[in-house]
């Protein structure tokens, strides 16, 4: 049985908010197997994928005030690789220089230790970070400052391995 984490996002889209950061966060605290239950004004399709591309299904169901109410449930299959725009052909960079372990540290402490190591780096050294979590923040960071990046998690979807491959310009 599946224990989920609820996510009400009701009370801040009435309001004009936008929920996406809130939910991210959330799913950055599950823990392995656990899912996410999200309570919306509207059935969020646009998340679907996204939450797909994360190793969640769904399961959505209309309330009877006009509401929804959407678990995503850790898919039974092995998440693809994830990659940065120029990242796909990673065969051909440099192994490793530099080698974190920061599966044991509370958010945001990778993301931190990694940025602040990259702008240590030359450009085309590559950095390898494993993590007990999913970087989603970080991993659009990374692309921002122009750097190249790969990321899998095991099975389990308790480790991340991230390669990150150092560009040209970094922005502080």
């Amino acid at each position: 049985m599946t224990l989920y984490k609820d996510v009400d996002v009701r009370t801040l889209l009435r309001k004009g908010g936008e929920p996406f950061r809130l939910i991210m966060a959330a799913l950055e605290t599950l823990a392995p197997g656990q899912g996410l239950r999200i309570l919306s004004t509207f059935e969020p399709k646009p998340l679907y994928r996204v939450m797909s591309e994360r190793g969640f299904d769904h399961a959505a169901r209309p309330l009877t005030d006009g509401d929804w109410e959407v678990t995503f449930t850790p898919s039974a299959s092995v998440p693809p690789v994830a990659v940065s725009r120029g990242g796909e052909d990673a065969t051909d960079w440099a192994d490793p220089i530099f080698h974190l372990d920061l599966s044991a540290l509370e958010a945001p402490e990778p993301m931190v230790r990694i940025l602040r190591q990259i702008d240590l780096m030359e450009p085309d050294e590559v950095l390898f970070a494993v993590l007990d979590r999913e970087p989603v923040f970080l991993l659009p960071e990374l692309e921002r400052r122009g750097h190249r990046w790969v990321c899998a998690a095991d099975e389990a979807r308790t480790t991340w391995r991230l390669l990150v491959r150092v560009g040209e310009e970094t922005v502080s």
